[in-house]
């Protein structure tokens, strides 16, 4: 189990390389959950997530011995960026293994922190089983994504510069996806705080630690789909395991609607570009019951990265719009006549909504020959002008049947 000394030791080890990333406070999500909210942006670290913390702690507490045989990891992106970066600052020779569909943009900036990257398989599992065949053909050492103590050490300084950002924390509210960040912060909580509330946020759809926490040992999830692919983690480690089975207080889970809403948050009301993994904790601000999030005191909510492909940005971003009921796309037809669009046009303007884009056609096979298929994509203020906007609609005589 992680000890006060061995935190201390990271803290030190990290002060001169690591970042001391702000604390912002949340006026949108104080006013939503009535406490005092604050945001850890982590994101803001070098290469855009929490990960250099435990990655450069462990590389740099190897004996000399093994520094020389390099290091070796397997990851989809934040872990490879964090050992590629760490390794680089140590002056050590680094190895990545990335699954073949790794984003773009997180392969390329593996490859500019100095690592030699692989591409093999299709999934973590896949440049894992990769990487501990290297890691035994060469003698370079693995450095696991979560499941190490020193990893744990370095991911606690988190909670260290919270204690110190936020005085009167009540509650930490952290994405967790292997366990090593919330086991750190859980952990270093307990040591110093033990009377703030901890509580760890997963995808519904990737969601291992619930059953894995009712069955008292680590259980792999059998199906994983959601777009925060940072905390889409089969199987939670060992270490962490034990940290976050006696230190953590509540595992929530919440919606891809719920990511994309609060991804939307983050980049308009605090002007913070986040992935859905590093958006969780805010997602289960906005949208878990009172009940389910219990919280006291003031809250810091931790955004955990913020390296997300553009163009994955632009399909979540309209994701979040819609949920948020921002974004209306509805389907209808409507006489085949002069001033046949000109009236559903002029029934949006008149209600206030924006039109985004229309497409019409006259060759759907089961339209009648004076009909047009129209689908249209507005812009509305919320749920209520939304629905609004939809009775106008109706009340006007289409049929109209939202897209989803």
């Amino acid at each position: 189990m992680l000890t006060r000394a061995d935190i201390d030791a990271a803290a030190r080890l990290l002060a001169p390389v690591i970042r001391r990333t702000p604390a912002l406070a949340s006026r949108v999500l104080s006013e939503h959950t009535g406490h005092d909210v604050w945001l850890k942006c982590e994101n803001l670290q070098h290469t855009g997530s929490f990960k250099p913390r435990g990655a450069y702690n462990q590389i740099a507490n190897l004996p000399e011995a093994d520094r020389a045989k390099g290091v070796v990891a397997a990851s989809a992106g934040n872990h490879a960026q964090g050992v590629a970066w760490s390794a680089g600052q140590l002056g050590i020779v680094s190895t990545v293994f990335m699954p073949v569909n790794a984003p773009l943009p997180k392969l390329a900036a593996t490859k500019a922190y100095g690592a030699n990257v692989h591409l093999i398989g299709e999934t973590i599992d896949d440049a894992l089983v990769a990487a501990h065949t290297f890691a035994a053909d060469t003698g370079a050492i693995l450095i696991h994504p979560f499941d190490h103590l020193d990893i744990v050490a370095g991911q606690a300084t988190v909670a260290l510069e919270i204690l110190e950002q936020v005085p009167d924390v009540g509650t930490i509210v952290v994405p967790t996806g292997g366990g090593g960040l919330i086991a750190g912060i859980a952990a270093t909580v307990r040591l110093q705080a033990p009377h703030v509330r901890v509580i760890g946020v997963q995808a519904a759809d990737a969601a291992a630690w619930p059953g894995s926490l009712e069955a008292g040992k680590p259980v792999r999830v059998k199906t994983m789909s959601t777009m925060a692919d940072g905390i889409a983690v089969g199987l939670p480690g060992a270490v962490p395991f034990e940290h976050v089975s006696q230190f953590v207080d509540a595992m929530l889970t919440v919606s891809e609607d719920a990511l994309s809403r609060a991804l939307l948050l983050c980049m308009e009301r605090a002007k913070l570009i986040v992935e859905p993994a590093g958006a969780a904790a805010v997602a289960a601000l906005l949208t878990r019951s009172p009940a389910d999030l219990a919280l006291q005191g003031r809250v810091c909510a931790v955004l955990s990265g913020g390296n997300i492909d553009p163009l994955v940005l632009t399909h979540v971003i309209a994701h979040g719009l819609r949920a948020a009921g921002r974004f209306l796309a509805v389907r209808l037809t409507i006489p085949d006549r002069p001033g046949g669009l000109s009236k559903l046009l002029n029934v949006v303007s008149d209600n206030g909504a924006s039109v985004v884009d229309v497409v019409h056609a006259r060759t759907a096979g089961r339209l009648a020959l004076d009909e047009v298929e129209v689908a249209l994509t507005m812009e509305t203020r919320g749920p209520s002008h939304r629905e609004a906007v939809l009775g106008a609609l109706v009340r006007a005589g289409f049929a109209v049947k939202v897209e989803e």
